[in-house]
């Protein structure tokens, strides 16, 4: 290391990873909290991750918060110390080690549910659809269901792999409370709507819209996309178009799974409501 092992070291490791924010958000949360650390980006190579994950321990790292494409590789690395989020989610975010032991912890779900209630959704009782049936819609199926809502509906282009979700949620620890189904993309729809309509879909990547029928919003309903950017994506306009009352991107979910990775390694909770106005002007201004 070139700068001051007394201070521990973080990070966020991906494929690629130049764009990430965590190193922002993170250090911002420390200023905020007084906790001393270091956060950098590592990259990966994408058949490489596990000795590079090794690599960062034994240089002293302490944690490392993981993206794309590596969540699932993770949890391999972490499957003998797993929170009952990872192990429901099938995948991991955040990996801290102790007594040369992996641990891993899933916090997209959290992240997810602490923005849906920044913006005001009535999650209690909702009914939900969530579209996209991979590792970004595992790991926010559980956070939901806890959050009492009363149905959530899978959708994705292949029926298969949305009932596979909901077969591995069913055999894993279901919510008796929540019900939970799966289909095709065209059977989203809803007598009366959804409440809460939810993009896990990597979509927005190439500035598509999924093929959603018609009709899906209930009166005062939310639209919200993990994605993000300076605009609105082309769900969120698909979304505005179809009758959605509220339409939201992924940045708060963003900070708010940061913000939670930081608490489970540093046992203080930061305060993600300035980090988000902060990455909100950074986005306009980037676009100006």
């Amino acid at each position: 290391m070139t700068q001051d092992s007394a201070i521990p070291l973080y990070a966020v490791v991906g494929n690629p990873i130049a764009h990430s924010r965590s190193p922002q958000i993170h250090a911002v949360f420390a200023e905020q909290t007084g906790v001393a650390l270091r956060y950098d980006r590592l990259l990966a190579p994408v058949d490489g991750f596990a000795a590079t994950v090794q690599a960062f321990m034994d240089q002293g790292g302490a944690g490392l918060n993981v993206t794309v494409p590596f969540k699932q590789e993770a949890y391999a690395l972490a499957r003998h110390h797993l929170s009952d989020r990872a192990r429901l989610a099938g995948a991991v975010n955040t990996l801290w080690w102790r007594d040369g032991e992996v641990y891993g912890c899933n916090t997209d779900g959290v992240g997810l549910v602490s923005d849906l209630r920044r913006l005001g959704a009535r999650l209690d009782g909702a009914s939900v659809l969530l579209v996209g049936a991979g590792g970004a819609a595992r790991g926010v199926l559980q956070p939901l269901a806890q959050a009492g809502c009363a149905r959530i509906r899978v959708v994705n282009r292949t029926a298969e792999r949305a009932r596979e979700l909901v077969n591995d949620w069913n055999v894993n620890g279901a919510l008796a409370a929540t019900g939970i189904s799966a289909g095709t993309l065209a059977e989203a729809g809803r007598e009366g709507g959804w409440d809460v309509v939810i993009n896990a879909t990597a979509s927005g990547l190439t500035g598509a819209a999924p093929d959603l029928p018609p009709g899906l919003y209930a009166p005062d309903a939310l639209a919200y996309d993990m994605m993000y950017g300076a605009h609105p994506t082309a769900f969120l306009r698909q979304a505005h178009a179809d009758g959605a009352a509220l339409t939201a991107d992924g940045l708060g979910m963003l900070v708010g799974q940061a913000a939670e990775s930081f608490y489970l390694w540093h046992g203080v909770r930061p305060d993600p409501a300035p980090v988000l106005t902060q990455l909100r002007a950074a986005l306009l201004a980037q676009e100006a």
